[in-house]
């Protein structure tokens, strides 16, 4: 793996994919240096200072990695600092900057750029063709090879949802045989999907609807459904909540699309879903799908009661405010 550069900018607003590039630097770092601390901050809530004394050289000659995400939400004082770290970068320290693209903080963009920040940008798709060679990349990063049938059919089972089609394609490269994924290895594996999804549990569990959550999951696992495909969406409805619940009141229409990395029928219909949730509960309730995770990944014996155990508490956790 490359060595990470000492300031680096991640322009996009897939989530998916800024996550990915910002997780990449930080595995170099720590490929060099195991140890290495991570800090990430949030862009609005960086003071004046704090990155100065972030990158400040440690007595035990320790790398870090700062990690600033929503970077266009930095203040003016602190672009201005980050802009005059960037010329001179502290050998110690890693920065990684992740702004969305967009007018807002193009100061900040420009300026790093200027000042010598190794660009990555990440395209989102937008386009079938385009979520195809998506299916197609992932699935080469397996090591594996998936025929154009397959990957079309795969994207017809499992939808645009970049982190639901990663994680079906590594699932898919995990259980199946030989170097070629087919349409009939998608076929048998998500034979079932099209009656129930983990979309559509994720729907009922975080709109308090126990009882129907709990028999279609039951249905989804009799019928072939990954686990840890309705533990991604069951995390990636939750992570909606608290991004269209967060975001500033004032962001309307296309602002806040744009602000929340959803279209606009999306948002509607989250908005609709974040009566009775509260930051706390939406906290206790990814607490709970995580932990689901590593049980369905092999730390737990049984995926479903795993599964269960975290729609009853994400349906408990509702009412937290």
């Amino acid at each position: 793996m490359a060595n990470a550069a000492p300031v680096t900018l991640v322009v996009g607003d897939e989530e998916f994919l800024v996550d990915r590039a910002v997780r990449a630097v930080v595995a170099a770092v720590r490929a060099e240096d195991p140890g290495a601390e991570v800090h990430d901050l949030q862009g609005g809530k960086v003071e004046p200072g704090e990155l100065t004394g972030l990158t400040s050289p440690s007595l035990f000659g320790d790398r870090s990695v700062i990690v600033i995400r929503a970077a266009q939400d930095l203040p003016k004082d602190v672009v201005a600092e980050v802009v005059k770290y960037t010329a001179r970068p502290a050998d110690e320290a890693v920065l990684v900057l992740a702004h969305p693209g967009g007018v807002k903080g193009k100061a900040l963009v420009d300026g790093v750029k200027k000042a010598g920040a190794d660009v990555v940008t990440v395209a989102k798709p937008t386009k079938a063709g385009e979520r195809l060679d998506f299916i197609k990349a992932e699935v080469r990063r397996e090591g594996r090879t998936i025929s154009p049938a397959a990957a079309q059919a795969l994207l017809d089972a499992v939808g645009s949802d970049l982190r639901e089609l990663s994680a079906a394609c590594g699932q898919l490269a995990f259980d199946t045989q030989g170097k070629n994924i087919d349409e009939a290895a998608v076929a048998k594996y998500y034979r079932g999907r099209a009656e129930v999804s983990g979309f559509t549990i994720a729907d009922l569990a975080v709109e308090g609807r126990l009882g129907e959550a709990l028999e279609q999951v039951r249905w989804a696992l009799a019928t072939g459904v990954a686990p840890v495909l309705i533990v991604s969406a069951l995390a990636g409805g939750l992570r909606s909540l608290a991004k269209v619940g967060g975001a500033p009141r004032n962001l309307r229409g296309g602002q806040l699309a744009s602000h929340v990395g959803m279209p606009p029928w999306k948002i509607d219909r989250v908005k609709r879903q974040l009566g009775g949730w509260g930051p706390d509960g939406i906290s206790a309730a990814l607490q709970a799908v995580a932990v689901a995770d590593e049980q369905v990944k092999g730390g737990g014996a049984d995926p479903g009661y795993a599964l269960e155990k975290a729609i009853h508490t994400i349906v408990a956790s509702r009412t937290a405010r």
